[in-house]
């Protein structure tokens, strides 16, 4: 009989473990030419964004895209995205901190709204994947809500993450909202997407590294 998993950690990807902001931002400006929308900054960006993605284009454009817009928008944005997420590395310390929470017993898995057969060699790449129980990417249309995925990552995962003793680190409100959704927990992380403001708002801890949002997570699940 093995030991009873501890705490568990669902990490996000893009803009908390993957510092993507770069691609992200030159992404969603080439969209935004396809529709005539004048560049972004990425303090626009992270004052702005929100999820579902097609909320986060009316703020921009003042109106809902239309199907074929959103659908000509999320092929551009993806094509940029492949083209220049090569020159984006992991967060600062995130191959450390993944270590160091499995080796004290602990078990974590990666939940992304990437999409799954893109996701899975990249984290693969990078050389992190043991460290994970379970990888799961996005598997239907862009644009919906991570709660839902969520409820299937931990359906999934079964013992190995009770929803108690469970801590969601993303850098969106949405990861938050995804948390609450399943009865866990999150700690929302300053360097991706979302202003600290705006993470603010979602009423869980706010922290600006990694680090510390692992040692949050510890102290919630203890």
């Amino acid at each position: 009989m093995g030991k009873q998993v501890g705490a568990h950690i669902v990490w996000d990807w893009n803009g908390t473990l993957f510092h993507d902001n770069d691609a992200i931002i030159g992404a969603t400006n080439a969209a935004f030419a396809e529709l005539g929308l004048a560049p972004i900054t990425l303090e626009q960006y992270r004052e702005l964004y929100c999820v579902p993605v097609p909320k986060f284009y009316e703020r921009l454009l003042g109106r809902l895209p239309s199907d074929a817009e959103w659908e000509l928008m999320d092929v551009v944005f993806h094509r940029y995205y492949t083209e220049h997420r090569v020159r984006c590395g992991l967060t600062a310390g995130a191959t450390e901190l993944l270590a160091d929470w499995r080796s004290a017993g602990n078990s974590q898995s990666l939940l992304s709204m990437y999409v799954h057969e893109e996701l899975v060699p990249l984290v693969r790449g990078f050389g992190i994947e043991s460290h994970f129980v379970r990888v799961d990417g996005r598997t239907g249309r862009s644009g919906g809500s991570k709660a839902e995925h969520m409820v299937r990552h931990l359906e999934a995962l079964g013992a190995a993450a009770e929803p108690s003793r469970t801590v969601v680190i993303g850098d969106a409100a949405d990861d938050a909202v995804a948390a609450l959704h399943v009865g866990a927990r999150a700690v929302l992380y300053t360097g991706g997407s979302h202003s600290r403001a705006s993470l603010e708002g979602a009423g869980v801890p706010v922290v600006d590294t990694l680090a510390d949002a692992v040692a949050e997570a510890g102290r919630m699940a203890a």
